[in-house]
């Protein structure tokens, strides 16, 4: 949890000023199984919206995946947060086009896509989710990578 104690230096719950314009890192492996019942990837099951960050107060944040496995399926994914679901990364209409060592910031996977970060407030404690629409995404895997900065005392962001 952040302390504000000035309006010049934010500092954390242990005391340390908070460096730089997004300090913390968290991370999630994703992996898609879509071909069994409620698994992450089955468009209509449980998981077809899935966690992947828990989010508490109010934060900051930058968000990208890296493909560590190529996606199989024609499905469609998307990340955001319940009400705008690809407001934080924009839908791939098909995941085949994210092969292995890719990027995921756009609509379009490349390899080693460069990007000035957008960051994006997120209020309320909206946890970030991603979604499979369309076909079932069968297998691959994502890291997801998140770069947060707390914007209220009782911000925080962990991997779901």
């Amino acid at each position: 949890m952040t302390t504000f104690k000035n309006a010049i230096m934010d500092l954390d719950a242990n005391g340390y000023q908070l460096q730089g314009l997004l300090p913390f890192r968290a991370t999630k492996r994703i992996t898609f199984a879509g071909e069994t019942d409620d698994a992450i990837g089955d468009k209509d099951g449980a998981l077809a919206s899935f966690p992947i960050f828990t989010v508490t107060g109010d934060v900051q944040v930058f968000i990208f995946g890296i493909c560590k496995t190529s996606l199989v399926g024609a499905g469609t994914l998307e990340v955001g947060v319940v009400g705008n679901t690809a407001s934080l990364l924009a839908q791939i209409s098909d995941v085949t086009a994210l092969d292995e060592n890719m990027t995921y910031l756009d609509a379009t996977p490349a390899l080693a896509e460069g990007v000035a970060p957008v960051v994006h407030p997120i209020g309320g404690g909206l946890d970030i989710k991603g979604k499979t629409t369309g076909t079932d995404i069968t297998a691959g895997v994502i890291d997801f990578f998140c770069f947060w900065r707390p914007l209220s005392d009782d911000g925080n962001l962990v991997a779901a």
